[in-house]
């Protein structure tokens, strides 16, 4: 018998559309509903599936994402529309905090599919990945019999893309960042932007590397391409960074000497679930999302398949290390112990400490011992069991945990969901809040008052921690002796110096007088408010101008730059870096100035002169 689709009731908020929408009013097509939460890895895996099928059946079909949530935090509008931003849905996704929408249609498990045919009534159903196959197969059979019937209406559905408000950054919802002790180096994972920067501790940047686009590209630093690349761990023995290409299913090799990137291991595909080997780049892997280098072993939290796995970083061999690939909390003998999502590596005291994200918990498994080593459990009790407690187990509670590191014998949490910095203590057993309101927030100051977003990512370096705090887009410090907490400013990459160009000559009169610099940036782009960017003046010969050179001058407009002359001629050199954004958030830009102006003192010249400098619009 014919099932009629249950409507959407009033009051929910929706994404990616002007109003709430019906069935009712999109009878007519197919439509697609899409149940989901965005911490489910499953879930993340069959969004190529869903754009496929919308780009296929452009004319008859709408997709709609519901978003059923299974933690607290993610019941919230602004967490459903972060997601909604980071993973670049399209199509109309609707908030479902209360399942209002999961019992009418009595879905079971995340990814859940429903199809509904032009005259409303369910056709089709399916749960967990690999959607496109079977969906498709369905509409192939139902769209000539729904159009021979008249009931299709070949109108295609136009959704209108959430408004990005995201504010100027250099980052767009960094995932992870690790460090390089021995040269006070950060490698930030420009999660969003497809990139990694290389960062002294100050923030200034030494290297991006990737050219911003999504890709899976080997070559020079300024070719290569990412997609959403998440853990990173250094090499000092190679100076090679390893990288979780979590998007691209993929374990990259940044070789920093030679500015290069190769491809260690997975072809770009998902791996099926139950692969227990990896041969290099013959491959596929499934969703790698942290590395860790120990003993000459790269250790691989791989989230796709609920697994840790092993690999050899000169070959690209790999196996699975722990986990059955079924998904759960159970302890035991490594190989046979059930994990989920695995997204965070630390090792201390011949321990391999992992936060499970879907568990909420936090454990660890020797380094040694054979497959006998058993995997234990600090903190977590199962995959419905989460909070923000602090106590020692069974009590103790954290939300979604994505990042790990360890210091001082303590091993530090990103409670990602309670947008906190946990402690705990192996000696005790006792997990402790340390930085974080419990609140999502982007406040500096000390441990009460500091506030963050969805921290995924944590390093030491020296005697501070750097965070990756996510929705907010910026890397946070905290000093570990006092816990206070700031926000970083990156400084824009370093480019080479270019030789001068040359301005037509200009005229000032002797004594006091000034050069007028005005930026004019191209359309639709404004200074990046967080560094808008630096610009020195000197001078060929300061017996004729002394510029005012006691610090960089904002590159405002128009920028203001004193002088004292005397008669003579000389040539004044115009140095610096403009760095602008879109109008709209996203990727930000760096414009080289390199100008030299020649300069003739002259008592009939004015006290001032104007210089324009226009910058070209992004390649």
């Amino acid at each position: 018998m014919a099932v009629r689709a249950p409507d959407f009731p009033p009051g929910l908020a929706w994404f990616n559309t002007p109003a709430p929408l019906s069935l009712r009013a999109l009878r007519g097509r197919f439509v697609l509903l899409d149940f989901w939460t965005y911490c489910c890895i499953n879930c993340l895996h069959v969004l190529p599936d869903l754009d496929r099928l919308e780009r296929k059946w452009r004319d008859e079909l709408v997709v709609i994402g519901v978003h059923s949530a299974k933690f607290e935090h993610e019941r919230g509008a602004e967490a459903v529309r972060h997601a909604v931003l980071r993973y670049g849905i399209t199509h109309p996704v609707v908030s479902d905090p209360d399942f209002a929408v999961w019992d009418a249609w009595s879905a079971k498990a995340w990814p859940t599919f429903f199809l509904v045919d032009p005259r409303g009534y369910i056709v089709a159903s399916k749960s967990g990945e690999g959607v496109f196959a079977p969906i498709d197969a369905a509409l192939e059979r139902l769209v000539p019999v729904a159009e021979q019937a008249g009931d299709l209406v070949r109108t295609p559905f136009e959704p209108a893309p959430e408004p990005d408000t995201t504010p100027a950054s250099m980052l767009r919802f960094p995932g992870k960042v690790s460090a390089d002790a021995a040269h006070g180096r950060l490698f930030v994972s420009d999660s969003n932007h497809h990139r990694l920067l290389v960062t002294d501790s100050a923030g200034r940047v030494l290297h991006a590397v990737g050219y911003g686009d999504a890709g899976l590209d080997d070559g020079a630093f300024d070719t290569v391409a990412f997609r959403q690349p998440q853990g990173t761990c250094y090499d000092p023995a190679t100076d090679r960074l390893f990288v979780a290409d979590t998007g691209n299913h993929a374990l990259r090799v940044v070789d920093l000497g030679a500015g290069t990137v190769t491809t260690l291991a997975g072809d770009g595909r998902q791996a099926r679930y139950g692969a227990r080997e990896a041969d290099g780049t013959r491959s596929p892997l499934n969703s790698p999302w942290d590395v860790l280098l120990h003993d000459g072993v790269l250790y691989v939290a791989m989230a796709g398949p609920h697994q840790l796995w092993a690999f050899d970083p000169a070959t690209g061999r790999g196996e699975v290390w722990a986990g059955t690939g079924e998904e759960n909390l159970v302890d035991g003998p490594r190989l046979r112990a059930l994990l989920a999502q695995p997204s965070g590596l630390a090792a201390a005291d011949g321990w391999l400490y992992f936060v499970d994200s879907e568990t909420s918990s936090l454990r660890r498994v020797p380094l040694s011992g054979g497959p006998e080593g058993a995997v234990e459990t600090l903190v977590g009790e199962g995959l419905f069991v989460f909070g923000d407690v602090d106590g020692s187990y069974p009590e103790a509670r954290l939300q979604h945990p994505l990042g790990v590191s360890v210091h001082g014998g303590a091993v530090l949490i990103a409670d990602t969901y309670n947008h906190k910095i946990r402690r705990y203590d192996p000696a005790t057993g006792a997990l402790t809040t340390w930085l974080g309101t419990g609140t999502p927030g982007l406040a500096d100051g000390p441990p009460g008052i500091a506030s963050f977003d969805e921290p995924s990512g944590l390093c030491v370096l020296g005697a501070t921690l750097f965070v990756a705090d996510t929705n907010n887009h910026r890397l946070r410090t905290a000093d570990l002796r006092t816990g206070s907490v700031r926000t970083l400013t990156l400084a824009a990459p370093v480019a080479e110096r270019a030789a001068p160009e040359e301005h037509a000559p200009i005229s000032l009169v002797p004594g006091n007088g000034e050069l007028l610099v005005e930026i004019a940036l191209p359309p639709g782009f404004k200074p990046n408010p967080l560094d808008p960017g630096a610009l020195r003046l000197t001078s060929d010969d300061e017996g004729i101008a002394r510029p005012d050179t006691d610090r960089p001058q904002t590159a405002d407009s128009p920028l203001r730059l004193p002088l004292t002359l005397r008669d003579g001629d000389t040539a004044l050199t115009l140095d610096g870096a403009v760095y602008f954004c879109a109008d709209g958030g996203g990727t930000c830009y760096l414009h080289r100035i390199a100008l030299r102006i020649p300069l003739t003192v002259d008592a009939d010249a004015p006290a001032e002169a104007t210089v324009r400098i226009a910058v070209p619009p992004p390649d």
